[in-house]
């Protein structure tokens, strides 16, 4: 189902059994969505994935069982709306 979302980014991971993949987790007043980006687009959007720290996503949202993840197929950085607002997250080195 094509989906988007954006939210705060609280947390970056891309765990080494995870074959490059990233995985993100955007929050806003509602709750969260896992965000899962491929390879490919973290090539693409290297900068948005990164240095985003409030984050837009387009792309299709996927449900197993009770686990829902929205699959990436674009990021936009939306940041400057936050002005000085700290939005520390919790990424990987």
């Amino acid at each position: 189902t094509p989906a988007r979302a954006a939210g705060i980014v609280t947390g970056r991971q891309r765990p080494s059994t995870a074959s490059g993949t990233v995985f993100v987790t955007l929050e806003d007043e509602t709750g969260y969505v896992n965000v899962i980006v491929w390879p490919h687009l973290i090539e693409r959007q290297r900068r948005e994935l990164l240095g985003a720290r409030l984050m837009g996503v387009e792309g299709v949202l996927e449900r197993e069982g009770e686990v829902m993840h929205l699959v990436a197929r674009r990021l936009t950085d939306h940041s400057a709306l936050l002005g000085r607002l700290a939005t520390p997250s919790r990424d990987f080195h």
